[in-house]
């Protein structure tokens, strides 16, 4: 099967050796993806909520680069650096993933390469079209 590597311009991406996305046969998978700017500098310091909505427009990209659409996300992962902001994140969540409903984890305690991340997300995919 072919193996399309998606770009997000991440500064991260070449040292570290990832893909924002990557599409075999019908399955995306979308790296854990934090809060950054088209110019590389964080979205939201310090906000849930715009934090995970960032994240999840640059999953959204991803995710339509490697031809897919956010109908087929079946999976999401938040992870935040404190789990009292779950409500926020949640709230941005749900206005991507209302209907869509995939099965999500969210958990909390984590630490981020940037100390002003709050969140990162992840998104599988399964592409049925």
């Amino acid at each position: 099967m072919k193996r399309i590597l998606i770009s997000s311009g991440s500064p991260y991406e070449k040292p570290i050796g990832f893909s924002r996305a990557v599409r075999v046969g019908n399955m995306i998978s979308v790296a854990g993806t934090g809060p950054m700017t088209a110019d590389g500098r964080t979205a939201c310091p310090g906000d849930a909520y715009g934090q995970v909505k960032r994240c999840l427009e640059i999953i959204k990209k991803a995710i339509e680069d490697a031809g897919g659409r956010l109908e087929h996300v079946v999976r999401t992962r938040v992870m935040l650096t404190d789990i009292r902001y779950w409500e926020e994140a949640g709230r941005a969540h749900g206005e991507f993933f209302g209907e869509i409903r995939p099965a999500s984890t969210m958990v909390g305690g984590m630490v981020f390469v940037r100390p002003e991340w709050v969140v990162e997300v992840e998104a599988d995919c399964v592409v049925t079209d």
